[in-house]
């Protein structure tokens, strides 16, 4: 295994770590039923390759964001027996729960007790974005942290990050962070904090932890043909799995890269190329294909959204960023069921009564309503 500086933490951590939002679970479809069984053999066998960042949060694996979930205690059982010496513990202060500065303590000492610990090696503020961070300012965010580390129950102190990047680099500015976690990958170099925000971090000495490395899963396989055959023509052949994580792990300011693994195969893959993953060893021609398909992947975008949220907040409800996501992601990747499983009624683009106030306030001039009307065609009738 290859181990990387976690930036101001001089911590070691193997470049790949186990994400536990995504464990295997008993047949039925409950995600608050985890298949322990098999979940505890694959962690058993990355920790012994020489895994040592296991990432967890307190709503993983619950009905919902507003209680705990079973990943925490989950990893407590995984972790007995000697393993818990072997690790460094990521979980995650669900912000969106916190009202008062004693939340902030409720949440925690809740935590190690459900983690089995007394400390937790790495805590983040858990999904900041402007809604929350408000609050958290307000309320004493910096004395909370300052406190937990003081007398032992956190180690370092982190945060993880779903808004633009001014908010990202206000946040990081605000505190003496020792790391944080932001979504990259191949395709999302603009999304959220984004390369901006990965050099912006790592110039201020951060350790970078990566979240959703093969999006969520949709770089991972079942890719269009003409993607396929780009990555067939490199001199090198690898798996797209292989060719997203190499991709983030080729930046030298990334530390660790975050797996949501549930099946063994799935470990034994991600092992292969974190053993092989050093920073800038992808070859030009390498970095070529990469570009080749991004560029595919471009020409199949039918909406130039950046999500913005300039266009927000809609007056009757729509969700117009996620609608065109999830319109572009049905053209780029395929059939895209998350638009019906995750917006509500007065989300989707059906609800637009076309009074054209967003399109007044869209910097990349874009048609909404009558993009809108194209979600609804293609995503309302299937």
């Amino acid at each position: 295994m290859l181990y990387r500086r976690f930036g101001k933490t001089n911590e070691m951590v193997s470049s790949l770590g186990f994400g536990c939002m995504r464990l295997p679970i008993l047949p039925g479809g409950d995600s608050t039923k985890i298949d322990e069984e098999l979940a505890m053999k694959l962690v058993h066998h990355a920790i012994d390759e020489g895994v040592n960042y296991i990432d967890t949060a307190y709503p993983y694996h619950g009905k919902g964001m507003e209680k705990g979930g079973q990943s925490e205690l989950f990893v407590a059982k995984a972790l007995k027996n000697g393993y818990r010496e072997k690790v460094k513990i990521a979980t995650k202060l669900p912000s969106w729960l916190i009202k008062t500065r004693e939340d902030m303590d409720r949440y925690l000492n809740e935590q190690l007790e459900r983690l089995e610990t007394d400390f937790i090696d790495f805590y983040l503020v858990h999904s900041i974005n402007s809604r929350v961070w408000s609050t958290l300012k307000e309320i004493g965010i910096v004395e909370f942290l300052d406190q937990a580390i003081k007398d032992g129950r956190i180690g370092h102190a982190g945060f993880s990050f779903h808004d633009k990047i001014d908010l990202f680099k206000e946040v990081v500015d605000y505190y003496d962070w020792s790391f944080c976690q932001i979504q990259y990958n191949y395709l999302d170099e603009k999304f959220q904090a984004g390369k901006e925000g990965l050099d912006y971090a790592a110039q201020k000495g951060l350790g970078i932890s990566i979240m959703e490395p093969i999006r969520g899963g949709k770089l991972a396989g079942n890719l269009p043909e003409d993607v396929q055959n780009a990555f067939e023509q490199a001199d090198v052949k690898r798996t797209p799995v292989d060719w997203a994580l190499r991709w983030v792990w080729n930046h030298s300011e990334v530390s660790v890269v975050l797996s949501g693994m549930n099946t063994m195969d799935q470990v034994t893959e991600n092992l292969k190329s974190a053993n092989e993953a050093e920073a800038n060893s992808l070859s030009a021609k390498d970095v070529d294909v990469i570009e080749q398909v991004k560029a595919i992947f471009k020409e199949k975008i039918k909406v130039n959204c950046t999500a913005c949220g300039y266009c927000m907040p809609c007056p009757m409800g729509v969700n117009i960023p996620s609608c065109f996501a999830m319109y572009n992601n049905h053209h780029m990747f395929g059939k895209e069921e998350a638009y019906n499983v995750w917006l509500t009624p007065q989300q989707k683009a059906s609800n637009c009564e076309e009074c054209g106030k967003c399109e007044t306030h869209c910097p990349q001039g874009i048609q909404i309503p009558q993009e809108l009307k194209n979600v609804k065609a293609v995503l309302e009738s299937v």
